[in-house]
């Protein structure tokens, strides 16, 4: 594995069950994550994003295939590995019956760190946190968005060259997204790496340098957010809201006008030349209209579908 390289995986595949109850979840998947950047996997629920961070965890062993972390054989060195690797859950598992700072002192006396090292680094992630004023806090006193932040500190009490992170934002109001985003930019200007989960796409969008997006345990596409909207997107968006809209959509379809989708009640309308449209929008009273470049979202809904997952 190349020094750039701190995550490599090829080949993965995963399933649970016996006989004809056997379900795959991970299906021939490979990329690599190069140090310093941010490499994000979207996919529907369902598509396999947690089993694939369990598998390079090494908390459950793949079927078949290779991983390698940190330069490390996975699951085989998983725990040596793990030593360089921070971890920040879907969900919050702090431990209620600490302060603040006993989670952070608990937390790193799991890698062997003596407890002078510990509180040297405490004051520092509490700051980058946000939390001095609450270092002797009870869990149970903070808000959510102050418990995510502390989870990302504690998550960074090894030092951490990798920092994996399962959905961190969601379930938080957008002020508290915004400064978690700006905790993670500030991670990646100091050269860590960070493996992102996330649903929110314009999370992905702004942190991302590469993601990959995929379904039923496959990757369907790879690349720069803005390199994959170009590929798979036409530039501009209208979408349109109305009574009459989906019939004015169906027409607009058939004409060519734009390539068409339809969720409910709003039109979405996909096209490199949008004026048409807007001429003719602009003079329909009985609808209402919204015009835009195509995003990241547009590219997910374009390769997963609109369909619900469970």
């Amino acid at each position: 594995m190349s020094e750039s390289v701190i995550l490599a995986v090829a080949d993965l595949c995963k399933s649970y069950g016996e006989g004809d109850a056997r379900h795959t979840v991970i299906t021939d998947l490979s990329f690599a994550l190069k140090r310093g950047e941010c490499y994000g996997l979207l996919g529907p629920n369902g598509a396999g994003k947690t089993t694939t961070l369990r598998l390079c965890l090494g908390l459950t062993a793949p079927d078949s295939g290779s991983i390698h972390l940190a330069g490390k054989p996975i699951p085989h060195e998983a725990r040596t590995a793990r030593a360089r690797i921070g971890v920040v859950p879907q969900a919050d598992n702090l431990d209620p019956d600490f302060t603040v700072t006993e989670n952070l002192l608990v937390f790193g006396r799991y890698f062997d760190i003596d407890d002078a090292t510990i509180h040297a680094r405490i004051p520092k992630l509490l700051e980058f946190a946000n939390l001095t004023s609450k270092k002797d806090a009870n869990i149970g006193e903070l808000s959510g968005g102050m418990k995510r932040r502390l989870t990302l500190a504690r998550a960074l009490i090894n030092d951490p060259d990798l920092i994996f992170m399962d959905e961190p934002t969601t379930g938080l109001d957008p002020q508290a997204r915004h400064m978690i985003w700006e905790r993670l930019k500030s991670l990646l200007n100091q050269g860590k790496t960070i493996f992102l989960t996330t649903h929110f796409m314009d999370e992905a969008e702004r942190l991302c340098d590469r993601l990959a997006v995929i379904d039923h345990g496959r990757m369907i596409a790879e690349g720069s957010p803005r390199d994959l909207i170009a590929q798979h997107i036409e530039a501009e968006v209208v979408e349109v809201y109305g009574d009459n809209a989906v019939a004015w959509g169906e027409a607009v379809g058939r004409n060519k006008a734009a390539r068409i989708e339809t969720s409910g009640e709003t039109v979405f309308c996909y096209t490199n030349d949008p004026k048409p449209l807007l001429d003719i929008l602009r003079t329909a009273d009985d609808m209402r209209y919204l015009h835009r470049p195509a995003n990241l979202e547009d590219l997910f809904l374009k390769l997963t579908g609109r369909e619900m997952r469970d």
